[in-house]
């Protein structure tokens, strides 16, 4: 038996090596049904850990930076997943999880529109209805190589090639799809219930403007549909709020491509508004001094 020590002090004496996902059931079934991580002696660790010494246990959901991470990263591999299935040809690069959402890099001629999106999601949408359990596994450094090579999957071997010698190859599967990948995942495609992707757009291979030029899918993620809906309401009031975009209704100011999306023209109206405030500013310093 080992002792599991958990977040408000209380200690626990369970089976070694047990699983994080099992251990959250003796605390509490409502827990496990919302996990999305742990955290092992202050590491984040996945639900599929196994507990082989004592230990500090925190159980993460959604509610927490790192839970959110991984269920947000969890949908970027369904994403992944879908768009194999609809176009089997796409090469796959990276799909971590970011700061309110998730996106995927991908290799591909195809030019992807809001419909394509909507199709995408459709996919996802039957991945997550199809609940599929996602299992880790690891592989040599010689056969994950050679695994991605018979997938002809250019960017994942590159990957693993520039990992350090000796270090630990890892991998997910959900159903027919296989990523390279460190996690932490959720258990099954099941629990990502809502989502959304947000646009498409183009980005280098490793950021580096030398490499080829990929396209990156966004999207965010919630474990409900009240929870996106709160999200994209909160967006578009921010976009109405974008000060880039009320100049350019307003004719404050415009940007053209040949001087740079980072230099404002000011027009007419602008020009009269900014000398308007620079008189106000003289007044207010000339005040100031005693003038």
């Amino acid at each position: 038996m080992i002792k599991v020590t958990l977040k408000d002090g209380s200690i626990l004496e369970l089976e070694k090596g047990i699983s994080v996902i099992d251990a959250a059931k003796q605390i509490s079934m409502g827990l496990a049904r919302v996990a999305c991580a742990a955290r092992i002696n202050g590491e984040n660790a996945d639900l599929r850990t196994k507990l082989n010494e004592d230990c500090a246990l925190e159980i993460l959901t959604f509610d927490d930076e790192y839970g959110k991470w991984t269920f947000r990263h969890t949908a970027s591999h369904i994403l992944a997943q879908a768009v194999k299935r609809l176009y089997p040809d796409v090469k796959l690069a990276i799909g971590p999880a970011v700061d309110d959402g998730f996106y995927y890099d991908l290799d591909t001629d195809e030019k992807f529109t809001p419909d394509d999106l909507v199709k995408i999601e459709a996919e996802m949408k039957k991945i997550v209805k199809e609940d599929i359990e996602l299992s880790r596994f690891t592989m040599t450094r010689e056969d994950a190589i050679k695994f991605f090579k018979e997938k002809d999957e250019p960017y994942k071997v590159e990957l693993i090639e520039d990992l350090p010698e000796g270090e630990e190859i890892s991998f997910y599967s959900q159903g027919e799809f296989t990523d390279l990948c460190a996690g932490a995942h959720l258990l099954s495609t099941g629990a990502v219930k809502a989502f959304k992707l947000t646009s498409a757009t183009g980005a280098y291979w490793r950021g580096n403007s030398d490499n080829k030029m990929l396209c990156r899918i966004y999207g965010t993620a919630f474990p409900k549909a009240s929870m996106l809906e709160e999200h994209l309401t909160r967006i578009e009031e921010a976009k109405k709020r974008d000060h880039n975009k009320i100049g350019r209704e307003m004719e404050l100011f415009t940007t053209v491509d040949v001087i740079g999306q980072g230099l404002p023209i000011m027009l007419p109206k602008g020009a009269k508004i900014f000398s308007f405030s620079n008189a106000l500013l003289r007044m207010k310093r000339q005040n100031a001094d005693g003038f």
